[in-house]
C-alpha cells in the first residue's frame, strides 16, 4: 500500500504541537521538586532555532534523488499506520530517527531547564535531514560546512553552556552511519558525505548513530527503528506471546537485496547456497540424514527479495517469513550494519552475522558483548566466500537445546531494541526500550568523560 502524502495543514499542526511540547518540557518541573532518582541523570534540552530541526521538515519533498520523506513524518516520525486499525505497527523510515528521539526526549522524566545543573545537554539537531542539502541539494560542493552554522550558534548564544565543558557534556542523534559524516576536510573536490564529524569543533560531542567507526570514542551505535511501536504493555505482551508460539518451519532466512553480481561476496554466496539447498533433493536428504533435527523444517532456506527498497515500508512482506524462521542471516551490505538485524530480533529469529562490525562491536549497550554468543551466531564471511564453509552445515550442527536457549535470549532482547510509541502507558515505561538504554548509556559515557576531565 502506498504512503499518503502529508498535507500542508498537517505540517503546520505538527510544528505547532511540537513547539508547545518543547516549551513545557523546557519551562516546567524545576529540579527542586523532581524525584531523587534523577541524581546524575539530569538532561537539559538545548533550545535551538527551528532552522536546525523543525523548519528542515518543510523541505521534505525537495530531494527527489534521495526520496520524498513527507509521508514518513506522520506520528512524530513513526510514519503512517500499516493499517487503519493497527495500534502498534507503522511504516517507519530509518531516516526519521532524529524526530522519534526528539519526541521521546520530551517525555524524559529528568529534564531540567537549568543547564548548569544538567549532567548532559541534548542538542535536538536533525543532523541527517540537514545533511540532505549537502548530499543531494544545491550545496553538494560545500559539504565541509555541514555543522558550522550550529557551532556558531552554540558559541554565540549563551556561550557559557558550551564553554563549561567545551561540548564534552553535549550529545546529538544521527539517522545515518557515522561514515556519511566523515569526509576528510581536505578533500577537493568533495566525495560522498559531509565533514561534520571531522570538524574539530565537534570532536568532544557524543554522537548516537546507526553505525560508529572503530576508533572515535564519541561515536556510539544505537538500533535502527523497526515498524513496531506499541502504545502499552498489553500490546507488547501480545506480540511476545505470538513470537513464542510461532512455528519455525524454515531453518534459515535472508531478507534483503544484492548478491546478483558475478563478484564474490557474502550475499552472492548466500543466494547460491540457498538456491542449491532448495533445488537439490540429494543435498537436502543427506543433511537430514546427518542431523535428525533438519526434519523439523519444511524449508531449509528462504530468500525474501527486498531489492530496490520494496520491503522498506511494508513490514508484512518480511515479518511473516521471519516469524517462521529459526535463523536470520544478516550479511553486510554497503556498510556492515542493517535494519534487518532488529527486525529479525523482533520476530524472535536468531541472528547470524558474518563480521563483528555488523553488531557485536557496534551495539554494546543494546546487544551486550559479554553475552553475544548466547543469542547470536557468527560465521566469518571469508570462510563462506573463499573457504567453502556452508552456512547450513554450521547451523544444522547447533544442538536443538542450544537453539531453544538462544531463541529465549533473543526474545528477552525485544523490549530493549524496540522504540515504543511516544505517550505510551506507564506500565510499558517500566520496560526499558532502545531510547531508554541509549539515554542511560549516554549519561554514563558523558559522566565518565567529565570525571576524567576533572582529574586532569
Amino acid at each position: 500500500m502506498a504512503c499518503k502524502p502529508i498535507p500542508v495543514f498537517f505540517l503546520f499542526f505538527y510544528f505547532f504541537s511540537f513547539f508547545i511540547q518543547l516549551y513545557f518540557a523546557q519551562h516546567i518541573s524545576p529540579p527542586e521538586i523532581l524525584p531523587k532518582h534523577c541524581d546524575d541523570r539530569w538532561i537539559h534540552i538545548r533550545s535551538l532555532p527551528s532552522r536546525f530541526n523543525l523548519d528542515l521538515l518543510s523541505n521534505c519533498s525537495e530531494y527527489p534523488i534521495f526520496d520524498d520523506f513527507c509521508p514518513y513524518l506522520a506520528n512524530h516520525g513513526l510514519g503512517h499506520k500499516t493499517y487503519n486499525r493497527s495500534h502498534s505497527w507503522y511504516r517507519t523510515d530509518p531516516s526519521m530517527l532524529e524526530l522519534i528521539f526528539h519526541r521521546r526526549m520530551l517525555e524524559y522524566p529528568c529534564l531540567t531547564s537549568d543547564p548548569d545543573s544538567a549532567d548532559a545537554i541534548y542538542l535536538p539537531y536533525y543532523t541527517s535531514i540537514d545533511a540532505l542539502r549537502y548530499l543531494y541539494g544545491s550545496q553538494v560542493n560545500s559539504s565541509a560546512e555541514h555543522g558550522l552554522e550550529l557551532f556558531e550558534f552554540l558559541s554565540r548564544n549563551q556561550p557559557e553552556i558550551w564553554n563549561r565543558r567545551l561540548g564534552h557534556d553535549h550529545f546529538f542523534v544521527m539517522a545515518r552511519p557515522a561514515w556519511d559524516f566523515s569526509q576528510p576536510l581536505e578533500n577537493d573536490p568533495p566525495i560522498w558525505g559531509t565533514s561534520l564529524l571531522e570538524l574539530p569543533q565537534f570532536f568532544n560531542v557524543t554522537a548516537l548513530t546507526y553505525e560508529g567507526r572503530a576508533w572515535p570514542w564519541q561515536e556510539q551505535a544505537i538500533p535502527y527503528p523497526t515498524s513496531f511501536h506499541p502504545p502499552n504493555l498489553a500490546f507488547l505482551e501480545s506480540w511476545l506471546q505470538r513470537v513464542k508460539r510461532s512455528k519455525r518451519s524454515t531453518l534459515m532466512l535472508f531478507a534483503g537485496g544484492g548478491g546478483i553480481s558475478a563478484t564474490p561476496n557474502i550475499r552472492r554466496s548466500i543466494r547460491i547456497e540457498c538456491q542449491s539447498a532448495n533445488d537439490d533433493d540429494d543435498v537436502t536428504n543427506s543433511r537430514k540424514g546427518r542431523n535428525g533435527d533438519a526434519s523439523l523444517y519444511s524449508k531449509l532456506c528462504e530468500v525474501v527479495d527486498c531489492s530496490n527498497g520494496i520491503c522498506e515500508h511494508d513490514p508484512v512482506r518480511y515479518f511473516r517469513p521471519m516469524l517462521q524462521a529459526t535463523f536470520c542471516l544478516q550479511p553486510p551490505g554497503d556498510t556492515p550494519t542493517r535494519r534487518s538485524t532488529f527486525d529479525g530480533i523482533l520476530a524472535g529469529c536468531i541472528p547470524v552475522f558474518f563480521e563483528d562490525l555488523s553488531a557485536k562491536s557496534q551495539y554494546k549497550w543494546h546487544l551486550p558483548e559479554e553475552t553475544f554468543e548466547e543469542f547470536a551466531v557468527t560465521i566469518p564471511k571469508e570462510d563462506v566466500v573463499f573457504k567453502g564453509i556452508k552456512i547450513l552445515d554450521v547451523l544444522m550442527g547447533i544442538p536443538r537445546a542450544r537453539i531453544r536457549r538462544m531463541r529465549e535470549k533473543v526474545i528477552e532482547l525485544i523490549p530493549s531494541v524496540m522504540y515504543r510509541k511516544h505517550g505510551s502507558s506507564l506500565g510499558l515505561r517500566t520496560k526499558k526500550d532502545a531510547v531508554d538504554i541509549a539515554i542511560e548509556g549516554t549519561l554514563q559515557k558523558i559522566g565518565m568523560r567529565v570525571k576524567e576531565l576533572d582529574l586532569e
